[in-house]
């Protein structure tokens, strides 16, 4: 039969089951072994190691203005917006915010929850920065 190992990294220990015979070994790094239908000798090394923060690219420079976040675009969460698009079922009507897509090529950004459900049972519709106003 094949010599099968389980390894754990976070844990640091290898188990070997061979028929009939288990035991257990206590290492820094792990091995696992694999049966392979080749006579060569294949070994998976996993060691655990802390992560460090990544060195910036050689040609990447930051800057403060790098750093600072654009201000937030459309109303905050929970503003009450009334509708101005014309064909919306909720046109005219008030509506709370639930969120905003912070991607400046989002087409309809704004997710507005109203209290009045449309004919398809649904509470909620998205709409252009445009399309609505604060209240």
């Amino acid at each position: 039969m094949a010599l099968c190992n389980i390894a754990s990294a976070a844990s640091g220990f290898v188990v070997k089951s061979n028929p009939g015979n288990f035991e257990t070994i206590t290492i820094k790094s792990a091995i696992v072994t694999f049966p392979s239908k080749n006579t060569s000798n294949s070994r998976l090394v996993v060691k655990a190691a802390e992560d460090a923060a990544a060195p910036p690219a050689a040609g990447a420079t930051y800057t403060e203005e790098d750093k600072s976040k654009p201000p937030p675009i459309g109303p905050k969460r929970g503003t009450m917006v009334r509708i101005l698009r014309k064909e919306s079922y909720w046109c005219n009507s008030v509506g709370s915010v639930v969120t905003v897509d912070q991607d400046p090529n989002a087409r309809y950004p704004v997710v507005v929850r109203f209290n009045k459900l449309n004919y398809a049972n649904v509470s909620t519709n998205n709409y252009g920065l445009d399309e609505i106003e604060e209240v």
